[in-house]
């Protein structure tokens, strides 16, 4: 019944947002971090604030050569593996579909879909020889409702949560849990582009999930005694 303490955790779009608040939260709790994002100077200077147990890994997710050379850069700071993978990067586009270009279209199933697909395929053996571990899925209210304006986003989180699925299922009893968290709007800069404050119809941003209270959640998943699987948590604004 003891609660599980990660040692090792790899978290995806780790500069900003609920990745950053993630990192920040697993480094508190003394774990080893590997960060992965684009944004170079802002991945560098996050690890260096977490201090020496943090690790930056500059990586374009939507790339399939950049992924391998993260999960060997991951295998190289331990070859254990990961004992948590949070795959939370994403990209958000708003768009009706008739303005939805393919190329954004692409972008989008690339980044949210194809690279957490990429990355557990990469790291999976390391994680069933794990005694326990955890892949966290950081998905959204748009994984199970349609919003106007959301054909790429939500057909990329409809995806990653059939993936979570199937993974819960081919990995039950194995020792590696697969954990869905599922959040309604969070404040975060993937909004800045577009305004919600100013958009009717929006969630202002005064009444979104903070980063944190994500971060928080995924955390206590992750952390749970190792026989407990937490299938899937919807978090809203209360």
């Amino acid at each position: 019944m003891t609660d599980i303490a990660p040692q090792f955790v790899v978290v995806t779009g780790a500069s900003r947002g609920i990745g950053r608040a993630l990192a920040e939260r697993a480094a508190a709790a003394g774990a080893r971090v590997a960060l992965l994002a684009r944004s170079e100077g802002p991945l560098r200077a996050l690890a260096d604030a977490l201090g020496p147990r943090a690790h930056a890994l500059p990586c374009d997710l939507a790339d399939p050569a950049a992924v391998a050379r993260a999960a060997a850069s991951i295998a190289a700071l331990d070859p254990a593996g990961p004992d948590v993978l949070v795959n939370n990067a994403g990209l958000f586009t708003l768009a009706p579909v008739v303005d939805t270009t393919p190329d954004a279209f692409r972008a989008t199933l690339d980044t949210n879909l194809v690279a957490p697909f990429l990355l557990v395929r990469a790291l999976l053996p390391a994680l069933r020889r794990r005694a326990n571990a955890t892949i966290v899925t950081v998905g959204s209210i748009a994984d199970r409702a349609a919003f106007p304006g959301n054909a790429a986003y939500a057909a990329s989180k409809f995806g990653v949560r059939a993936l979570h699925e199937v993974l819960r299922a081919e990995l039950a009893g194995s020792g590696v849990r697969a954990v869905l968290v599922s959040p309604g709007p969070v404040d975060t800069p993937l909004w800045d582009a577009h305004d919600p404050d100013a958009t009717p119809g929006f969630t202002k941003r005064a009444m979104m999930l903070r980063p944190e209270d994500v971060a928080d959640a995924a955390w206590w998943a992750a952390t749970r005694p190792a026989h407990v699987n937490v299938d899937e948590l919807r978090l809203s604004r209360s």
